[in-house]
């Protein structure tokens, strides 16, 4: 009889977290979010603002037909504003059953990094928030927040949009 033997939880994890990656950069800093959560990239494009939203929502757009919250990925990592550019660009992702616009400085290429390229994010104290990192992956010599995407964009921040479909808008 063979005898199974239980892996610890860690290291599924760590097994999990392995997998491409589209990496991008807001001011100097690189970051990356799982491929499969990627919808498209699109150029910046006019936002519609949406009052008593919370700071780091920018508003919604009109993709084809379908209204798209809009969220700052600066604002919400509490990072300075900067001017747009001709690389600023929307990167559209799912999270759940959400689809959900994020805005980007520049976006840098698909990575495929091991899961042996990726630790965890490091404890910086009670008082930093930082569950919002999947792992830091190791890249070429490089290193990438990888985003938790799901938890960068805090759902419940989106709940309260109500966005029907803009037929015709």
């Amino acid at each position: 009889m063979s005898q199974v033997v239980a892996e610890p939880m860690e290291q599924v994890q760590v097994r999990q977290r392995g997998g491409k990656y589209l990496s991008f950069f807001l001011d100097e800093e690189e970051y990356g979010i799982e491929i499969l959560r990627v919808r498209e990239i699109i150029g910046l494009m006019p936002i519609t603002q949406v009052p008593r939203t919370p700071p780091s929502i920018r508003g919604i757009i009109n993709l084809r037909g379908k209204v798209i919250p809009v969220l700052d990925l600066r604002r919400r990592f509490r990072l300075p504003e900067v001017e747009a550019t001709q690389q600023t660009c929307i990167i559209v992702v799912q999270s759940h059953e959400d689809v959900v616009g994020i805005v980007v400085d520049k976006v840098s290429e698909v990575l495929d990094i091991g899961a042996q390229d990726i630790d965890d994010a490091p404890a910086f104290g009670r008082d930093v928030e930082t569950d919002y990192i999947l792992g830091i992956g190791k890249y070429e010599g490089r290193v990438r927040l990888l985003l938790d995407i799901d938890r960068v964009l805090d759902f419940e921040t989106f709940r309260g949009l109500s966005l029907p479909d803009a037929q015709g808008a």
